[in-house]
């Protein structure tokens, strides 16, 4: 393991006594008058349409009575979720930089400081035997930093941590003796020493999940190395049980409109439920990406992925379902339960089949390494638009010459064979 694999661990909470604790020593923050002016205003600016929006949102959901009207609903809430993120993300900037304090907390080899505000707060933990070069930092003028002053910095394997402001040679020649004294460990100088990684412990849950994809996971065979890394190995093929499972899925599908009459406003609305589920999914996927970065990600993206499926369910319902001559935008909305409830089983089939890709592959074989927050937040756009490109013209063949059977059948196995295709393509481009 490199001194680059050594990484802090994460906890967000209340700033509570470490056990053991031996020693505490609070750092109010020193407060930048201009930058908080700055922000101040910026957020404001940011504030104003989100409570405008907000306001909407109440009053579209207080009385919902048609589809319109609570499509309209949705995508004000989901517009309201994206939008909000900055603004959030700026108070609670602002609310640290004008209350916030820095809390360094040591027991017997560990060192945690806490970013935030007296109830809750960041905490970063750091195992004291590989703290190196503890200093008293001098932070160029007009720097990110500088608003510090002199404050003590130290080496983590790759990264470096900092905590305290505005401190004096003496101040960090007592806080130094006191720290080491209290973490048992006097701090080395020169290299980063190697360490197991502790991030770990800062990711809650992430045990759990790991536990479930070992058992889906592909067993690797005798001659890979145990230190290879799971994508490295050859893409699932054809044969893979994740394809399996999707076809099962499909198969599902095909039957319905087979044995039980699904025509093709049934089957659009079933695949739009899919892209609903490829979403949930998706934002799983963030969170396992991003961890910390997800709380800004996240709500960021179910945002605007909420909007485009409440928009674009409405632009289905109205061609494929009532058709645009009957559709007058006051469908009951038990009208619309009524088609969701004959459709459950099918619904769960390819649920099941997303979250079986989603342990196997994106966890057992770890596919999340390498890839970004970024990447991730576009990803199901292209496999969705280009499916439902193929819905679309297909089902413009159905309305053009009629309901005819074969023809609908003829749209499934081509939405099945893009369907399978781009979950090759998925594997493939993770493997490499």
């Amino acid at each position: 393991m490199s001194a680059g694999d050594i990484k802090p661990g994460f906890r967000l909470g209340r700033d509570r006594r470490l056990e053991g604790e031996r020693f505490q020593q609070a750092f109010a923050f020193r407060r930048y008058w201009p930058a908080i002016i700055f922000l101040f205003v910026f957020d404001l600016a940011f504030m104003i349409p989100a409570i405008l929006t907000g306001r909407e949102a109440i009053e579209l959901w207080s009385a919902p009575g048609d589809l319109f009207s609570l499509v309209a609903a949705l995508f004000t809430t989901f517009w309201l979720l994206g939008w909000s993120t900055g603004p959030l993300v700026m108070t609670a900037i602002l609310l640290v930089m004008l209350f916030g304090r820095e809390m360094v907390r040591v027991r017997p080899g560990v060192v945690q400081v806490s970013l935030g505000l007296p109830l809750i707060s960041l905490q970063v933990q750091y195992q004291a035997a590989a703290m190196r070069n503890l200093r008293l930092d001098y932070p160029a003028p007009k720097t990110g930093k500088s608003w510090r002053g002199p404050h003590l910095a130290f080496d983590y394997g790759s990264n470096s941590g900092e905590f305290g402001s505005a401190l004096s040679q003496q101040d960090f020649d007592r806080l130094k003796a006191r720290i080491e004294t209290a973490a048992a460990t006097r701090f080395g100088e020169g290299e980063p020493v190697q360490q197991a990684d502790s991030s770990a412990g800062g990711a809650p849950g992430m045990a759990a999940l790991s536990a479930i994809a070992s058992q889906l996971a592909p067993r690797a065979s005798a001659s890979t190395s145990a230190s290879s890394n799971p994508t490295a190995e050859q893409a699932p093929g054809l044969r893979s049980p994740s394809v399996l499972a999707l076809l099962v899925a499909n198969f599902a599908v095909l039957v319905g409109a087979v044995f039980y009459g699904w025509d093709l406003g049934m089957v659009m609305l079933l695949y739009w439920a899919e892209s609903a589920i490829i979403g949930v999914f998706n934002l799983c996927k963030i969170v396992v990406i991003g961890r910390w970065a997800a709380l800004m990600a996240a709500p960021f993206f179910a945002g605007h992925f909420g909007g485009f499926m409440a928009v674009h369910f409405l632009f289905l319902y109205t061609l494929f379902i009532k058709g645009p001559a009957d559709f007058s935008g006051g469908t009951d909305l038990a009208e619309v339960a009524a088609l969701f409830a004959g459709l459950w089983p099918a619904l769960a089939i390819l649920f099941f089949s997303h979250a079986f890709s989603f342990f196997r592959n994106f966890l057992g074989r770890e596919e999340y390494l390498g890839r970004t927050v970024g990447y991730q937040m576009h990803e199901p756009y292209s496999r969705i638009i280009f499916m439902h490109l193929v819905l679309i013209f297909g089902g413009g063949l159905v309305m053009v010459l009629g309901d005819s059977q074969p023809v609908l059948l003829a749209v499934i196995v081509l939405k099945t064979a893009v369907d399978v295709r781009s979950h090759l393509r998925e594997r493939k481009a993770a493997s490499n």
